[in-house]
């Protein structure tokens, strides 16, 4: 239901676009999460986007990535700038149906979810 891209192999300091499309449902009616899972810890959430485009950061992560959704493209973006070794992890996203003009984005009840993609943060 949710496809995803752009995850890969970067040094210390690059930058990745993470991407999430909806495959057989409007993102522009959801609220989106991303998550990531480091080897051998929890799934944490590290941002989200409101319907109406409200944004949330975890604090690891605030200041260096960048959420953003293309109504247009069914898609939502994860830019991910400054990147460091603990950023490694497999980054999964989200969704759930939110109301109209909903401003609130949350890391639970969502059960919309993609595959997953690796990011790798290495010298």
């Amino acid at each position: 239901q949710l496809a995803q891209s752009g995850g890969g192999l970067v040094q210390p300091g690059g930058s990745l676009r993470l991407s999430c499309v909806g495959s057989v449902f409007g993102l522009d009616y959801y609220r989106v999460s991303w998550f990531r899972q480091a080897p051998g810890k929890e799934r944490e959430g590290v941002s989200c986007i409101s319907r109406s485009g409200d944004t949330h950061y975890a604090d690891s992560v605030k200041g260096r990535f960048t959420i953003s959704r293309d109504n247009a493209e069914n898609t939502v973006f994860l830019q991910m700038n400054g990147l460091k070794p603990d950023d490694t992890g497999v980054y999964y996203c989200a969704a759930a149906r939110a109301t109209y003009q909903s401003t609130t984005c949350d890391y639970v009840d969502l059960p919309h979810w993609g595959k997953g993609t690796l990011v790798t943060v290495s010298s």
